[in-house]
């Protein structure tokens, strides 16, 4: 697991770049702020319930939470779990949102 920051990930998304970014928080956090993803809480993740992004073993992925905590856990996880190419948003979305407000 390697850790990628806010500007890399909102620079390729401004590209038009296809990512697949996993959220590990929970629905009421994915809901009231979010920059896309499949929302794939880590106790879910903890539970091995992959199979919603199982397709993506060979692919990066890129998790994040509110911090980056949450999301280290994951992509710990699903590297276990034979996930390839697995990333972490340092600094979550508390980071991302104090980068790009609004």
């Amino acid at each position: 697991m390697t850790n990628i920051n806010a500007e890399e990930i909102k620079a390729r998304l401004d590209a038009g770049e296809k990512i697949n970014l996993i959220d590990v928080r929970e629905p009421d956090e994915h809901a009231e702020y979010s920059i896309g993803g499949i929302l794939l809480p880590l106790g879910n993740i903890l539970s091995m319930q992959v199979d919603d992004i199982e397709d993506l073993k060979t692919e990066e992925v890129i998790c994040y939470c509110r911090s980056g905590n949450r999301s280290m856990q994951a992509a710990m996880m699903l590297e276990t779990f034979g996930f390839a190419n697995v990333k972490n948003l340092a600094g979550g979305m508390n980071g991302w949102r104090e980068k790009f407000p609004g």
